[in-house]
C-alpha cells in the first residue's frame, strides 16, 4: 500500500523553506543579483517579463529539489526493501531513523544557539569543493545566455547541486524516509517556502537586515528540531527503546506503515 504524504510533514518543510529564505539570500542571492542585472529594467517597477523570469528561476530551483528528494527517497526504499528480504527491515529502518533524526536535530540546535553562520558555505567546507566550483562556474557562465530566456529555469535547477546547510538535512530526511513520493513532495514544499524571499529579493528588495536573518535562523532551528524528532523517536521505537511517541495530527511514520 502506498504511503500517504503526511500533511504535517509538508507543512513543516514549507515552514523550514519560508524561514530558511533568509539563508537563501546568502546562497542564491549573488546569482539572483547577477542575472537580474542582465534584464531590462523599468524605473516604474518590475515588468511582467522580469516577474516571469524570476518565477521560472524559482520554479526550476524547486523542481530540482523535488527531483533530488524523490531520487533519494527511491534509494532509501531500495535499501529498506533489501533489508526486509534479509529479515532486518525494522532494525535498518530504526537505525536510519535515529541517525537521520539526530543529524537534523543537531543542525536545528546549532541554529537555535546561533552557532551556524548565517550566509553561504564555502564550496570546500562540505567536501567536493572542485565539483561545487564547477557547478557554480557553469551557472555563472550561462547567465548571459539564459537570463532573458525561458532557460533561466536551468539556472535555478543548478542550486540543488550546490552546498547548502538548509537542503542537506532535508535531503538526508528524504533518504531516511524511503518514500520517493513523500521525498519529492516534501522537498517541493521546502522549495516553495523559499520562493517568497528570493522572489521579493530579485524584484523589489535589496537585502534583509542581518539581525532579522539571524532571528529567522533561530526559529528555523526550532522547526528542524521538531522535524528531526519524528524519525528519531520512531526509529528508537523500532529498535525496542521505550520512548514517548509524538502524536502529531495527520502524521504516519513511513517505517510503521504496512
Amino acid at each position: 500500500m502506498a504511503v500517504p504524504v503526511a500533511p504535517t510533514e509538508l507543512a513543516l518543510f514549507a515552514v523550514v523553506g519560508l524561514l530558511g529564505g533568509a539563508h537563501c539570500l546568502g546562497m542564491c542571492g549573488p546569482l539572483v543579483t547577477t542575472y537580474a542585472d542582465r534584464m531590462p529594467t523599468d524605473s516604474r517597477g518590475p515588468s511582467w517579463f522580469e516577474l516571469r523570469q524570476h518565477a521560472l528561476f524559482n520554479l526550476g530551483r524547486t523542481a530540482s529539489y523535488a527531483l533530488v528528494g524523490g531520487l533519494l527517497g527511491l534509494l532509501g526504499a531500495t535499501v529498506y526493501a533489501g533489508a526486509s528480504l534479509g529479515g532486518v527491515g525494522d532494525a535498518v529502518r530504526g537505525v536510519a531513523g535515529v541517525l537521520v533524526g539526530a543529524l537534523v536535530i543537531t543542525v536545528g540546535v546549532g541554529r537555535v544557539l546561533g552557532r551556524e553562520r548565517v550566509g553561504s558555505l564555502a564550496p570546500g567546507s562540505l567536501g567536493g569543493g572542485g565539483l561545487f566550483s564547477r557547478v557554480a562556474g557553469v551557472a555563472t557562465s550561462r547567465v548571459d545566455d539564459y537570463a532573458n530566456s525561458p532557460r533561466i529555469a536551468l539556472l535555478g535547477a543548478i542550486h540543488a547541486f550546490l552546498p547548502c546547510p538548509l537542503l542537506y538535512p532535508a535531503f538526508v530526511y528524504a533518504l531516511g524516509s524511503g518514500e520517493p513520493v513523500a521525498g519529492a513532495l516534501n522537498l517541493a514544499a521546502l522549495g516553495v517556502g523559499t520562493i517568497p524571499t528570493l522572489f521579493l529579493y530579485g524584484t523589489v528588495l535589496g537585502s534583509v537586515p542581518a539581525a532579522r536573518r539571524a532571528a529567522a535562523h533561530r526559529v528555523l532551528g526550532v522547526a528542524f528540531v521538531f522535524l528531526g524528532l519524528l524519525p528519531l523517536l520512531h526509529g528508537l521505537g523500532l529498535l525496542g527503546v521505550p520512548v514517548p511517541m509524538l502524536h502529531v495530527p495527520h502524521y504516519v511514520p513511513p517505517s510503521l506503515t504496512p
